[in-house]
């Protein structure tokens, strides 16, 4: 009890210093000593190339979320088909797809809270007199690579959203007064975006995974045809297709050439993805690394086999017991989505299309568990059997490099540009001019690889290149985002989607998504006018 006045006394010292400081401002100032400070850190190329990581990691979360998030709204529900599991997800349009719906969310936020503001500062501290650069080409490079994700994310969040905002700086105080563009503003933003990003970008990747003047090209291509500029399309994917540095794969190569496939399957083996594995086709290449910290998506790895991969598993035989059991080869896909009988059946207008082949669809399945007595037997369809959730015809592309059979992810890099999918886009803006012969020859490239049959002039409409983009393109295209640009979402879901058929259907307001509520909300200081119907 003695020592208490010293206590006091001490006490009593230390407010009077700790006032005396609060009243000098000069305590206020923000001096940042962290590394990761852009002021500190992006002064140098060094610096830049891991803000650009940054970009990369942004763009291979979107693609490999886990099962909280909704990047499979841009698959189920459309012509492709609807989601698989016991669950409704665009099942019914009427009552899910709404200003708070989580998908809604997900890209809106992806783009403005992610890549947007990632790529602005990049851009912005680059042409800063603090950034030192050995040439300007060094800097524009790194500009270019910024712009084009930049641009990448502004077509995307047009096509799904419509008229959104173009966000092309860097906010630094709060701002609540953002104003939707037109789309074809947001487009024209984005081209002028992809048109530095191809002047500037290397020709060749520095590293897997990097982004190329190709790359730009062929998202240039895609735009301009947004755009309605068809003879700029034409000459951007001309200068992808005829640039002596990419070409179609049409014979067997890579990791599993030796064993039963054909060229198609081998796109997709796993250390084939990359140029280093011999494929001259891919322009861009997500890139995965297992059980290696920031190298796997927040997923845990890439996730197409987890969300396209059948529930095989849980499949009954013909007595009600397990026939079924997981298997190393084939992983633990769950049937999130659950293929449309248009794109499973209708669309294989020839029989010896490799595409169709039994190495890149699994269309027979066999009882593997040892304890079931039609253990080997081919699967048929019985009492006991569900056929949109335990067995249904499995697109292979997404079976490869499978960390263990109870995984539902795959280490397996992931294209998301391919010189294919730069024919077909070219066909499409031969089209849209009015040369169907032109579209028609374009579409026969792609064609003739798989061995298919010709296609003819007069067969060539939107329609044919948009089931022509299935036959090569499942999984890999984000289709809502194609049927939406193309303006066919709604009437190609209602004529494919069995689910959309009911009383609850897709509607045309559903077209584009609504704008998120809680950025009309949050955005206050000026109203923003919700997409109509919603």
């Amino acid at each position: 009890m003695k020592n208490i006045p010293h206590l006091t006394k001490w006490l009593l010292g230390l407010s009077l210093i700790l006032i005396s400081q609060a009243c000098n401002e000069s305590v206020l100032d923000e001096k940042p000593l962290s590394f990761l400070s852009p002021d500190v850190t992006l002064v140098s190329n060094a610096g830049f190339q891991s803000a650009i990581t940054a970009l990369h990691q942004g763009t291979r979360e979107l693609m490999a979320p886990d099962d909280a998030n909704k990047y499979w709204a841009v698959h189920y529900g459309t012509d492709l088909g609807s989601i698989g599991v016991r669950d409704t997800y665009l099942r019914d349009y009427s009552t899910q797809l709404t200003p708070t719906y989580a998908a809604v969310d997900y890209f809106w936020e992806w783009g403005y809270l992610t890549m947007l503001p990632r790529a602005n500062q990049i851009i912005d501290y680059a042409q800063r007199p603090t950034a030192v650069w050995t040439s300007d080409a060094q800097k524009n490079a790194v500009i270019a690579e910024a712009r084009f994700f930049r641009a990448y994310a502004l077509n995307l969040l047009t096509n799904l959203y419509g008229d959104v905002p173009i966000a092309d700086r860097v906010a630094t105080e709060p701002k609540i007064d953002y104003e939707r563009n037109a789309r074809k503003d947001v487009l024209a933003f984005a081209k002028a975006d992809l048109e530095f990003a191809s002047q500037w970008l290397p020709l060749t990747e520095p590293q897997p995974g990097r982004i190329i003047k190709d790359a730009a090209d062929h998202l240039l291509t895609e735009v301009n045809i947004s755009l309605g500029n068809y003879d700029e399309a034409i000459a951007a994917a001309t200068s992808v297709i005829s640039s002596g540095r990419n070409q179609l794969m049409t014979t067997r190569f890579g990791s599993a050439k030796a064993q039963p496939g054909d060229v198609i399957s081998d796109l997709f083996k796993a250390g084939n993805i990359n140029r280093s594995g011999g494929n001259l086709e891919n322009l861009w290449v997500i890139q995965f690394e297992y059980q290696t910290a920031g190298g796997q998506g927040s997923g845990g790895g890439n996730q197409w086999l987890r969300h396209w991969g059948v529930r095989y598993f849980d499949a009954k035989d013909p007595s009600g017991a397990s026939g079924m059991v997981l298997a190393d080869s084939l992983g633990r896909g769950v049937s999130f989505i659950r293929p449309s009988n248009h794109i499973v059946y209708d669309i294989w207008d020839d029989p010896a299309d490799l595409r169709n082949s039994p190495y890149n669809i699994r269309r027979k399945w066999y009882y593997n568990n040892p304890t079931s007595k039609y253990f080997k037997q081919e699967v048929k369809y019985h009492a006991n059997l569900d056929t949109l959730y335990h067995i249904f015809p499995g697109f292979r592309k997404v079976e490869n490099a499978i960390p263990s059979a109870s995984s539902g992810q795959t280490s397996n890099d992931w294209p998301m540009m391919r010189l294919a999918e730069t024919y077909l886009l070219r066909a499409e803006a031969y089209l849209l001019k009015g040369d169907k012969q032109k579209a028609a020859e374009d579409i026969n490239v792609v064609r003739k690889r798989a061995n298919a049959k010709p296609a003819l002039a007069a067969q060539i409409d939107i329609d044919y290149i948009l089931d022509e983009r299935l036959r090569e393109l499942i999984i890999e295209e984000p289709r809502r985002l194609t049927l939406n640009r193309t303006g066919k979402l709604v009437e190609r879901t209602l004529k494919y989607n069995g689910f959309a058929t009911t009383v609850n259907s897709i509607q045309p307001k559903n077209g584009l998504f609504p704008i998120p509520q809680k950025f009309i909300d949050a955005n206050f200081g000026r109203k923003i006018v919700q997409n109509p119907g919603y």
